[in-house]
């Protein structure tokens, strides 16, 4: 009677299925291999972290440039004459290839710390591609249609350093697991030793980073400046329609010190705002004139610009998802806004004892006031009665212009020089963030050069130029930047130590596994160990076919084609290392 017993099943590895069936499409364990990957999969590996890394960037850029979101549609308006919110198709793609791209990368470092082959499905390699190539097609784009706004990144470093610093030191310290494994684990060749002072390298280089930070806001607190007036950049647009009455008085109501408008002249004289060349996107000018939308808004006359509504284009369009903030008794305001003349914000400004700062847009040449238009602009200052030295304008040009307003204060946007700011009369500077540096205001504030920066719309590009000095700032925001970071606490040091600390433990648990591991040998032996063993010199294809079960039996001790090449003398070896029990064919013995 012959008795069959069997000695182990193979226990389920729900976690390494998971890992290479999503990866791989592997979800067997005869579809798995512990073999070194292929160069062809390490060079899919290389793309999914190349891939990664400009999603990574791409995210970031994004993330930053929300502050001239209404810069980047107003640029695309130009271009395609409709207005719609081009940021959310860009945003929606790139949260998604992001999620997906980091979610794979994940996959495979769990396939490098299991030890499985990085051997990733065919449908991921097109969708990494799909994404790669998405991702550089919209970088080229944003180069083409919105290439100042890389300036931005610099910019932002000032505030985002510190925790990008961190982020990156937590990111390195994780994978010395890794690198750890790789290096300990195995026997020693070039390869991983370049792979180690690489490692250490890097590691260096990011505790010693801080030393190249120049953010601003590295000093102490109580040498701030006086925190900078706030502008409301026509009015607050995020809230109401820009430039008319009820959106100059939501910037009031949020804190906005002073108001800035885009200045008009109409064909017979009367300075109104609006920002366009035409009145298509902020007026139902296609319903009323449909024949002339498309016409100069400085060509229309006061009465046929009064007869157009502009605020229903705020309730249809929602540019800024913010109706939902927005009461009834709000909407009913809005729906019936008309285009605001330059006299009645003045108005508003002097009832409120704030300032202005108008944008002026000369008229064309063949336009009936094209000579007279700096008049006109006087005229509604004087007829408004708020005082001259309480209104700033942007750029009147030519030069010999100048001395005929000279009640007004005078600015320009453009980055000039101390002696030609002094030569030109110029009182002040309005300019935008990415040419403000920390130098050259200080330079202004010195000679007694008052410095407006715009857009500036989030709180820690706020706080980047309020450590900077700027008295004041143009915002289409003012109601998100009544709270703004006014401290940092960096923590660098400390993350350096704790880094060093992990890592440190994380090589020296690893090194005394290892050591371990060798000189005890292993105590639970199972019999995928014994094949393994056994069939060492095999092919891996040999080895991934082997059953679920194996079962060995008194008649016959082990499977007739794994005894093929073994004398009856010879023993299998339970464990790959000594320390374990050794069955033969005549019993067993420790």
């Amino acid at each position: 009677m012959v008795k069959h017993q069997p000695l182990q099943v193979y226990e389920k590895q729900i976690f390494v299925s998971f890992v290479t069936g999503i990866y791989g499409c592997r979800w067997k364990r005869y579809q798995r291999s512990q073999d070194n990957s292929s160069r062809w999969e390490c060079i899919w590996f290389f793309i999914l972290c190349s891939s990664f890394l400009l999603l990574l960037f791409w995210s970031y850029f994004w993330l930053v440039a929300q502050n001239d979101f209404n810069e980047f549609n107003w640029s695309v308006y130009n271009r395609s004459g409709e207005w719609r919110d081009e940021t959310i198709p860009i945003l929606a793609s790139t949260t998604v290839g992001f999620s997906y791209i980091t979610f794979l990368l994940i996959l495979a470092l769990f396939h490098i710390s299991l030890g499985q082959q990085l051997n990733l499905y065919w449908v991921h390699k097109i969708g990494v591609l799909a994404t790669l190539l998405t991702t550089i097609s919209g970088v080229v784009s944003v180069d083409d249609i919105w290439g100042d706004e890389w300036d931005i990144l610099l910019v932002s470093l000032q505030s985002t350093a510190p925790f990008l610093h961190i982020g990156a030191l937590a990111t390195v310290t994780a994978i010395s697991w890794l690198v750890a494994g790789y290096v300990v684990r195995r026997n020693r060749n070039n390869f991983q030793v370049m792979v180690l002072l690489i490692y250490i390298i890097i590691l260096l280089s990011l505790y010693l980073a801080p030393l190249t930070f120049t953010c601003p806001c590295i000093m102490d607190r109580h040498s701030l400046k006086p925190r900078p007036d706030i502008i409301g950049r026509r009015g607050a647009p995020m809230l109401a329609p820009e430039n008319t009455v009820v959106s100059f008085n939501r910037a009031l109501q949020h804190g906005a010190s002073s108001l800035e408008a885009d200045v008009t002249i109409s064909v017979d004289g009367v300075p109104f705002l609006m920002r366009d060349r035409t009145l298509r996107r902020t007026t139902d000018v296609s319903k009323v004139f449909p024949a002339r939308q498309f016409e100069d808004a400085s060509f229309f006359n006061w009465t046929e610009i009064r007869s157009l509504n502009a605020g229903q284009w705020f309730l249809e369009s929602d540019p800024y998802w913010t109706l939902e903030t927005l009461t009834a008794r709000d909407r009913g305001r809005i729906s019936n806004q008309t285009v605001c003349s330059l006299v009645e914000m003045l108005r508003l400004a002097a009832r409120a004892n704030s300032s202005a700062l108008l944008n002026i847009h000369r008229p064309p040449a063949e336009h009936p006031r094209s000579r007279s238009w700096f008049m006109d602009t006087l005229w509604a200052v004087q007829k408004a009665g708020i005082s001259q030295k309480r209104v700033r304008t942007v750029t009147w040009t030519p030069d010999t212009d100048r001395g005929r307003v000279r009640g007004l204060q005078q600015t320009t946007n453009e980055k000039l020089s101390v002696e030609e700011i002094r030569k030109r009369g110029i009182t002040s500077l309005t300019l935008h963030y990415s040419k403000a540096s920390n130098k050259d205001i200080k330079e202004y504030l010195a000679n007694n050069v008052t410095v407006t920066v715009y857009p500036v719309n989030e709180p820690w590009l706020y706080s980047i130029l309020w450590c900077s000095g700027v008295p004041s700032v143009s915002s289409d925001a003012p109601q998100v930047l009544r709270k703004s970071q006014n401290a940092y606490n960096f923590i660098w040091i400390t993350s350096d130590l704790v880094s060093l600390a992990i890592v440190t433990g994380i090589f020296c648990f690893q090194n005394y596994h290892m050591i371990r591991w060798r000189i005890s040998g292993m105590q639970n032996c199972n019999p995928e160990q014994i094949m393994l063993s056994a069939v060492a010199r095999r092919s891996s294809q040999d080895v991934n076919i082997m059953k679920e079960k194996l079962i060995f039996s008194g008649a016959t001790p082990f499977p007739p084609e794994l005894n093929n090449g073994l004398s009856s003398t010879e023993e299998l070896s339970l464990c790959p290392e000594n320390g374990c029990e050794r069955y033969s064919h005549g019993g067993l013995r420790h």
